[in-house]
């Protein structure tokens, strides 16, 4: 069960990571926006969803594993952030490789730590 709630929820999130790089990609040059953004929601939902689940709203494991290993999983994106920033650098676009860097740690922390935060007021 806990195998078929991540995969169904790895799909359905790396479909809505990908709708998001089609909104926004096309629109905002060479900086790899979609994927900070992704990245900082998906942090932000995770750090929610994990501070809640459990300890003040009840959960099933199944359930726990669809949001948190399968959706969020599959929305945010490790493998793309290094992809992108490996390019920039490729390309010799040092500072946007660095800015790329810098922006998705720190914006992935912060938003993890605005869900945890969030998450232990509800």
């Amino acid at each position: 069960m806990h195998v078929l709630a991540v995969a169904v929820g790895g799909a359905v999130g790396s479909v809505l990571r990908y709708l998001v790089s089609l909104a926004i990609d096309s629109q905002l040059g060479d900086f790899p926006w979609s994927t900070l953004l992704v990245n900082s929601v998906g942090s932000f939902v995770l750090g929610l969803f994990m501070t809640v689940a459990g300890p003040r709203v009840a959960i099933s494991e199944p359930s726990r594993a669809f949001v948190s290993i399968g959706l969020l999983g599959g929305f945010t994106t490790f493998s793309t952030f290094s992809h992108r920033t490996m390019s920039l650098w490729q390309a010799e676009r040092f500072a946007l490789a660095g800015s790329s860097v810098l922006l998705n740690v720190s914006a992935g922390l912060l938003a993890a730590w605005l869900g945890w935060r969030l998450g232990r007021q509800i």
